[in-house]
């Protein structure tokens, strides 16, 4: 029987091309602008043949609502700072992470490898978040209304700049600042006898404030349209590079207290439906490309660099867990609403 060569090689190529890769899933992730831009879920998406599907949040409350539904079965990984980490696990909605299948953990700066001295990390042994970014939470000025950087977080109620004040709507963190102009012991424990004195500064401090935001954009519209001279720096130095890159003169300010400072993390949902790729997601933002991003079209620190935002001489007050998350966003809703000092504190 004559040999058909033309078949033979044929099977000889077909055996010899690579295979298509396999594709793994869909892999959702909930997360903040910033942190999962449009080239760097398309760069996961062609290393691994899977699908990224992104839903952002603005406020640590958005984040818990999200996540909390279902169980968490509705996303695969998502992040969020080391203080509000720590009901997720109390929660049960977090899985461990399997450390061992990261190998770009050894890229990460010494500080962020020692993950057992970052408080809330590991529990029983098991680690529950690596380590993304991180911003201490400073002042933004305008250096054409406000020559000389403001030294005090006072300066938010500073009625000379009344009306022309930004702030951030998220009643855990404004409570801490609360705190802070009040000369409390901690931030981030507030005594019931202290409650009536927090809730009386910020009612002033909405009485003060022309607007209010809850994502970094949005800060920087606002910023821009009120001609603001001051605002609290919720997301810190994402916020300055935005503003930079919009051409507006400002400058940036750690107060004498002390600026809350966070460092976000990502974590498995306990609901994941493939945990396998969403461990591969956390290898990959410690890769070199999604670094840069922060970096540079961020203007935010990552772990694996040393950052050209973060002042180590500042004095920086890390984010704790608070006395009652639930407490301060209720009272903090009703401040909004504009109700008196009294309302405000019913129960």
């Amino acid at each position: 029987m004559p040999v058909d060569w033309r078949r033979l090689l044929a099977t000889a190529l077909l055996l010899l091309s690579p295979l298509p890769a396999l594709a793994d899933g869909v892999l959702r992730v909930l997360t903040w602008p910033g942190y999962a831009d449009a080239d760097v879920v398309k760069e996961f998406e062609q290393r691994t043949n899977s699908k990224v599907e992104v839903t952002f949040v603005e406020s640590d409350a958005e984040l818990w609502r999200k996540l909390h539904e279902n169980n968490g079965a509705n996303f695969d990984i998502f992040a969020v700072n080391t203080a509000e980490l720590q009901r997720y696990i109390h929660q049960g909605l977090v899985t461990e992470i399997n450390t061992a299948a990261i190998p770009n953990l050894a890229r990460q700066l010494p500080r962020f490898r020692q993950r057992q001295g970052i408080p809330g990390l590991v529990h029983g042994g098991k680690t529950y978040a690596i380590p993304y970014t991180y911003s201490e939470m400073g002042l933004i000025y305008d250096r054409k209304q406000i020559p000389q950087a403001p030294d005090s977080i006072t300066a938010l109620w500073d009625k000379r700049y009344q009306g022309k004040i930004i702030a951030y709507n998220g009643g855990v963190h404004s409570f801490s600042l609360a705190a802070q102009a009040l000369a409390l012991p901690s931030p981030f424990r507030i005594g019931e006898q202290q409650w009536p004195a927090a809730v009386a500064q910020l009612i002033a401090l909405r009485r003060n404030v022309s607007a209010f935001y809850t994502g970094p954009a949005e800060s920087v519209a606002l910023f821009k349209e009120r001609r603001a001279a001051l605002m609290f720096a919720n997301f810190g130095s994402q916020q300055l590079q935005l503003l930079k890159a919009a051409n507006i003169d400002v400058g940036y300010a750690i107060p004498r207290e002390g600026a809350l400072a966070w460092l976000d993390c990502w974590a498995i949902s306990r609901g994941a439906r493939d945990a396998q790729l969403a461990t591969r997601w956390i290898n990959f933002v410690l890769d070199d490309m999604p670094g840069r991003v922060l970096l540079q079209r961020q203007g935010l620190a990552n772990t694996t660099s040393p950052s050209p935002y973060f002042k180590n001489t500042a004095r920086i007050v890390w984010l704790e867990p608070a006395e009652s998350e639930e407490r301060r966003d209720k009272l903090w809703s009703r401040i909004l609403a504009g109700d008196r000092a009294g309302k405000v504190l019913q129960p």
